[in-house]
This record gives structure tokens, C-alpha cells and sequence, in this order.
């Protein structure tokens, strides 16, 4: 299915579903062992390749693991994800 056509609230389920929190955080912020992939992650065809393919510290995920739809739904809701308000419009953190 095209990444258009793709839906956040079920990529929401898939990412935490599939483990990618683990080491992405729940909203995709990165950590110690994966890297950031949200707010604006890279363009769906790039992850959709990485993903498959990546001979990195992260396995790779074949479509028997998982499908072409969790994939863009996924990629959908890291994209859905905004980026984080600036800490000078934070009043608490401006004192």
C-alpha cells in the first residue's frame, strides 16, 4: 500500500507492536541503541529499503515479519509525530 494511503493510529499500534520502541522510543526520539526517526523521518521509499534491508545493529524486518501495510503505517505515524516546542516558548524553562 503507498505511503498516502497509509494510517498513523494503526502505525502507532505496529510500532509498539513490533518492539521499534525499544530502541527508537515511543515517539521515535532515538536512543542509546537506535537512532532518531522522528519528528520528519526520511522519505518512505529510504525507509521502507533501510528497513528491509539494514545490516546494522537493527535486524532487518522481511516482509514475513513485517507487511508492506504495517510498514507505511508506521512510516505514517512517525511523520504524524510534531516536533518538539522550542524551550524559549516554555515558560518554567525560562526562569
Amino acid at each position: 500500500r503507498p505511503a498516502a494511503a497509509a494510517d498513523a493510529a494503526k502505525g502507532k499500534i505496529a510500532f509498539e507492536k513490533n518492539g521499534c520502541w525499544q530502541c527508537h522510543g515511543y515517539e521515535g526520539q532515538g536512543g542509546a541503541a537506535g537512532k532518531t526517526l522522528a519528528p520528519k523521518p526520511m522519505a518512505y521509499e529510504a525507509f521502507n529499503v533501510f528497513v528491509r534491508n539494514s545490516n546494522t545493529q537493527m535486524p532487518p524486518y522481511p516482509k514475513q515479519i513485517l507487511s508492506d501495510a504495517d510498514l507505511a503505517d508506521i512510516h505514517a505515524y512517525l511523520s504524524s509525530i510534531p516536533a518538539p516546542k522550542d524551550y524559549k516558548t516554555i515558560p518554567l524553562l525560562n526562569q
